[in-house]
């Protein structure tokens, strides 16, 4: 019933956010942003639900559906704040309460998602109890910089510059943002988010079997965190689109490793990965630089540019693919997957040898040490079994 009810107000939320925009003519009611936007945290409501549904007693379901709460509700509160101010110039209590919570919400949603998120992944608990006192004592810098958000004096728009007096604000008191303490208390949020990183390498530096893997799921996911640094230089939609990849990709790989559904594919995945970015990398590359080449070897010829450098270009990246992929799969397993790559030249060394070896003994010593390289046992023995005269025959 609750995994039910956070789809249905999810579903709610989202639709009544973009319809109040698009009556504010904010955003283009159908553009690309807003479905990204809507199937990114719609798959954090949904992997929250079930979540919920299946593993009631992990946090990290509840969490989830929070965030997707969170995102979809307290926003649609704004712009139904910012929609009555608009077109009535004052405020009802609904548009009251819309502003309230604009002003404070912010803060909570970032502490559980780069912070509580990751500290409590996979199984809904702190990986000891030594981090429950850091712990706490980010959620009591969070919770200050809510009350204090709460307090304000004056209640802003995010998109709409309305202002509607807060009935419970301290009069005088500036946007908690304003406050000379902010900064003390948002270094708390930067030492909880430091916090959170250093407890998933602690979990998967510790993790064995099943629990590695699922940390595996969730660093492959959160790597394309890597790209926030750098998003304010790429083209705002671009941005967009690798903002909503990410939370897309974060709520997948956590419902797969808590689920453990074909948990152990991620080896296969994240190999996959490493093989096909470095050759796309190596092909935009090869390709600029022969078009580039080219080009300047037929204004050197002819005086002028031709085309024929561009179809010259792709068919020797055509040529190109299938010996590239090979190199850069090699080179990928030797130098992230030793043992699997160890393990394959060690067979295919023996491979040959078996062909040629005809004494028995040595054989046998050569298989003892293949399966020692292969599958490092604790303890490895070879049983032959004797023949009988009729069986030599």
């Amino acid at each position: 019933m609750v995994a039910w009810l956070v789809i249905l107000l999810y579903a709610a939320g989202m639709g009544a956010n973009l319809w109040l925009k698009s009556r504010l003519h904010l955003r283009d009611e159908f553009s690309l942003d807003n479905v990204m936007l809507f199937a990114g945290f719609g798959a954090f409501a949904l992997v929250g639900a079930l979540l919920v549904a299946k593993r009631p007693a992990n946090l990290v379901g509840w969490i989830m559906a929070t965030i997707a709460l969170m995102v979809a509700l307290f926003p649609a509160g704004d712009s139904y704040a910012a929609y009555v101010m608009t077109t009535r110039g004052h405020p009802d209590a609904l548009a009251v309460l819309g502003a309230w919570v604009q002003s404070w919400y912010w803060y909570v949603l970032l502490a559980l998602f780069l912070i509580y998120l990751p500290l409590v992944f996979p199984d809904g608990r702190l990986p000891s109890r030594r981090w429950l006192p850091p712990a706490i004592l980010v959620g009591v810098g969070t919770l200050v910089i809510v009350v204090l958000g709460a307090l304000n004096d004056t209640l802003t728009g995010q998109d709409v510059d309305y202002r509607i007096d807060n009935p419970i604000g301290i009069e005088g008191l500036a946007p908690v943002e304003s406050l000379p303490i902010f900064g003390v208390l948002s270094a708390f949020l930067g030492i909880g988010i430091l916090m959170a990183v250093s407890s998933v390498v602690v979990r998967f530096r510790r993790a064995r079997g099943i629990e590695r893997q699922q940390m595996k799921w969730f660093l492959y996911a959160a790597s394309l965190m890597l790209t926030f640094p750098v998003m304010d230089y790429l083209p705002n939609v671009l941005g967009s689109v690798v903002f909503n990849l990410v939370v897309i990709a974060l709520p997948t790989a956590i419902g797969i490793a808590v689920l453990r559904y074909r948990l152990y594919d991620i080896d296969v995945v994240i190999n996959r990965t490493l093989v096909y970015v470095a050759l796309t990398v190596s092909l935009v590359l090869v390709y600029f630089g022969a078009v580039v080449s080219l080009q300047y070897l037929f204004r050197t010829l002819t005086g002028g540019e031709s085309q024929l450098a561009v179809v010259a270009s792709t068919l020797i990246i055509a040529a190109l693919f299938n010996p590239l992929r090979t190199r850069v799969q090699a080179i990928v397993d030797r130098r992230f997957y030793r043992r699997k790559y160890d393990a394959a030249k060690t067979l295919e060394t023996f491979g040959s040898r078996l062909r040629n070896e005809t004494d028995l003994e040595d054989l046998s010593g050569h298989l003892l040490n293949v399966v020692r390289e292969t599958m490092q046992p604790s303890h490895v023995s070879l049983w032959l079994k004797e023949m009988s005269g009729t069986e030599r025959r």
